[in-house]
This record gives structure tokens, sequence and C-alpha cells, in this order.
């Protein structure tokens, strides 16, 4: 027991635990946002079946709206990644908002045309830090706008979806 006693005092005895306040957290956080997969029909208004050049969809970012991430917010990284295999290019527009509508900042580009035995991908990587990173703590919703260039009825093909965000806080 002699031992046992004498190895926990030796731990502790290179520790000042007046630096107690200086100790500083800075973990990670990964989270996946938004997923999905649209193919032809989802070009079409569900009541009159005609086409639809433009698809909206938003995520509430429900992770964001926490006092204790809002303070500690430093970083932030957002990964997009589409996959087209329709043969029109798509504008993407992706838009942060805050709780009344207001766009904070938004990541814009186009996808190239793809095929069914060529699928077209596109990566993008956004990084918010420094004294933008208050626009991703005013963001509170991510609104995600398609639109088809020179589309119609009778296109075919999908379009995939993923995005993530990486968030480095510091406490």
């Amino acid at each position: 027991m002699a031992g046992l006693s004498l190895s926990l005092i030796s731990c502790f005895k290179d520790v000042d635990f007046g630096q107690a306040k200086d100790i500083e957290l800075t973990p990670d956080l990964d989270v996946d946002l938004l997923f999905y997969q649209l193919n032809e029909n989802d070009f079409l208004d569900s009541e009159t079946n005609a086409y639809s050049p433009v698809i909206r969809d938003t995520v509430r970012l429900e992770f964001l709206d926490d006092d204790y991430i809002q303070d500690g917010l430093m970083y932030a990284e957002f990964h997009f990644r589409h996959e087209n295999s329709f043969p029109n290019e798509i504008k993407s527009k992706i838009r942060f908002l805050n709780n009344n509508g207001r766009e904070q900042f938004s990541v814009n580009y186009t996808i190239p045309a793809g095929a069914t035995d060529s699928i077209a991908v596109m990566d993008t990587i956004h990084v918010m830090e420094g004294s933008n990173i208050v626009k991703v703590r005013r963001s509170i919703q991510m609104l995600v706008e398609l639109e088809m260039i020179d589309g119609g009825k009778d296109i075919e093909g999908k379009l995939d979806f993923s995005s993530k965000g990486l968030f480095k806080f510091e406490f």
C-alpha cells in the first residue's frame, strides 16, 4: 500500500493548480448537414406535371442554436459534393440564413453537365474563420437552391448531394 501512496504523490508533485485558468479546450465537431438524391421526376411539379427548373430545400442547423457552441465557435469548414449524371449544368446556391430568414453568407457554384456513363463531380470547400465566423454563429438554416440550365420535361439523370461541416471550438 505504501507503494501506491508514493505513486499517487509522485504523479501530482509537478502540477501547478494555479495554471488551471490557462487550460484551453479545442474540440472539433464533424457534422453531416444534408444528403439527397434527385432524379428527373423531382423537376416536375407534382400537381401539374410541368417542368420546373428550380428546386429548393431548407434544413435547420439545430446544433448551432446553443449559447455554449455560439461562444466557442472559432472555425467552420463546409464541404459540399455533387455528382451529376444529368446532361445539363446545374447552378447551386447554398445560403445560410439567420432566424429571421436573412442571408448571412452563401456558397455559389455551377455543377458541370454529366452523363449516365460519365458522372460529373463537383467538390467545394468553403472556410469561415476570423471575423467571418460571426456569420456562421448567426446562421440557423441552410437553404439549398438548384437551377437546371437548358432543361426540359424530357430530361434524364440523377443528382446526388452530400454536405458536411467541420466546426472547431475554443473554450
